[in-house]
């Protein structure tokens, strides 16, 4: 008896690939959005540093790729580092997102800028840096 398939897996002895070498090509990625091409409303200001982090557990009935995302991020997670664990494209992770965000599953946190970020390191900090080298 064969494992019961999800609705999102390809037909057994289906050779379908797409341009990514993704086995189940470009339709998972229709299924998986319903269709959406790109993220709206909440996930429109998202970028490859966003940090996503969850902030409920996977309910029952969740769409399989939703309850990975709200598992992988108990701790903070960067999109990027999210998109590369579940093997998603940027946008298609975006619209995944966008449903967790709306619901309240998980939380986009901007990451922290460098203060001075393009001025250079802090010249103070470097001094007293070569100061306690200069003791030891």
């Amino acid at each position: 008896m064969s494992a019961p398939r999800r609705p999102t897996d390809p037909p057994p002895g289906s050779r379908l690939r797409s341009s990514w070498g993704d086995p189940q090509g470009l339709e998972r990625y229709y299924v998986l959005t319903g269709g959406r091409s790109g993220p709206g409303g909440s996930a429109s200001s998202l970028d490859v540093a966003t940090l996503i982090v969850s902030r409920a557990a996977p309910s029952p009935g969740m769409q399989h790729e939703h309850e990975e995302i709200v598992r992988r991020c108990r701790e903070p997670l960067s999109v990027a580092e999210l998109g590369a664990h579940l093997g998603l494209p940027f946008n298609i992770l975006a619209v995944l997102l966008t449903d967790l965000l709306d619901a309240g599953g998980v939380e986009a946190r901007n990451p922290i800028p460098a203060s001075g970020a393009g001025s250079g390191p802090d010249l103070a900090l470097l001094e007293e840096v070569l100061s306690g080298l200069q003791r030891l």
